[in-house]
């Protein structure tokens, strides 16, 4: 069984740090690479901890490098970019949707 195989079976946590420093929990929910891009891209979530308030269908996307075990993110702040992300995103969810239905 290869590493991607395993990801479906153990949801995938990363930690991102807030704007004062604190590290949040997010699980990765889908990693893409946008076709005629070398451009990979995560989707997160971020996991509750208990707060009622906080939005629960709340999706963050962000461009990714790997360096070894380094992990960098970067925020998509680009119109264009966000909504090649949010399309591409959006067709990988209806077909999963499809394939499940």
């Amino acid at each position: 069984m290869t590493k991607d195989d395993m990801q479906f079976d153990e949801p995938e946590i990363i930690y991102i740090p807030d704007e004062d420093g604190n590290e949040e929990e997010f699980e990765v929910i889908m990693k893409f690479e946008v076709d005629g891009s070398d451009k990979k891209y995560m989707m997160v979530v971020p996991i509750g901890d208990g707060d009622e308030d906080a939005e629960e269908d709340e999706v963050y996307a962000f461009r990714y490098e790997e360096d070894g075990d380094d992990l960098k993110l970067y925020t998509i702040e680009d119109e264009e970019e966000w909504n090649m992300v949010e399309e591409t995103f959006n067709t990988l969810l209806s077909e999963l949707e499809d394939d499940n239905g």
